[in-house]
């Protein structure tokens, strides 16, 4: 089926992750659901996914529940059972690695030093899916990465991601429209919301 697609949001389950900085991923799906009237209410590749429609191309929306750090064995079970081109994975993903509220999309590249992209290059065994990063700030220099990434936003910072989220998900439905150069070209150019001193 030439026209379906996969568009993958990582995070971790359960209430106690929710609105964290690694949960940007279910939370770009959640937006896409609401937008589009996708029901998340499917159970099947570890994950809970929806199916739907942005134009007449046919999507999956997926939220992995291995947990982060095991994205790869769900995003393994639905690529060998839809047997779809690499290109139609869409991942979004949170990165520590650009500015804070930033957008950008990949079209292929290593898992870097996120976990989760790194166990799903890992069991797909190829790296060149397209995937969406939303900064999601660094970590000040005595607190522990993994400490940072479970964290949750000010309220003034959450109001910067709320737009990121939003950019993140147009950028999946260009993916989706068109291809990844069409969304590297839109997104990637355009100047990015900085917090107000």
């Amino acid at each position: 089926m030439v026209y379906l697609y996969a568009i993958i949001g990582l995070g971790n389950p359960g209430r106690e992750y929710m609105n964290t900085r690694h949960n940007i991923g279910f939370d770009t799906v959640e937006l896409i659901s609401s937008k589009y009237n996708i029901k998340l209410n499917k159970g099947k590749f570890k994950s809970i996914y929806g199916e739907g429609n942005i134009d007449d191309k046919k999507i999956l929306l997926v939220k992995p529940q291995t947990y982060m750090n095991n994205s790869g064995m769900a995003v393994l079970d639905l690529y060998n059972f839809y047997k779809m081109p690499i290109e139609n994975i869409i991942v979004i993903v949170d990165d520590v690695d650009i500015d804070f509220g930033a957008v950008r999309v990949r079209a292929k590249g290593s898992g870097g030093t996120h976990n989760g992209l790194k166990s799903i290059v890992y069991q797909l065994q190829r790296d060149d899916f397209p995937r969406i990063k939303v900064g999601i700030g660094k970590a000040k220099e005595d607190m522990d990465l993994a400490d940072f990434v479970l964290s949750r936003f000010s309220q003034e910072d959450r109001t910067i991601i709320e737009e990121a989220i939003k950019k993140a998900a147009r950028a999946a439905e260009l993916i989706v429209k068109y291809d990844v150069n069409k969304a590297m070209n839109e997104i990637n150019m355009k100047k990015d919301i900085k917090a107000q001193d």
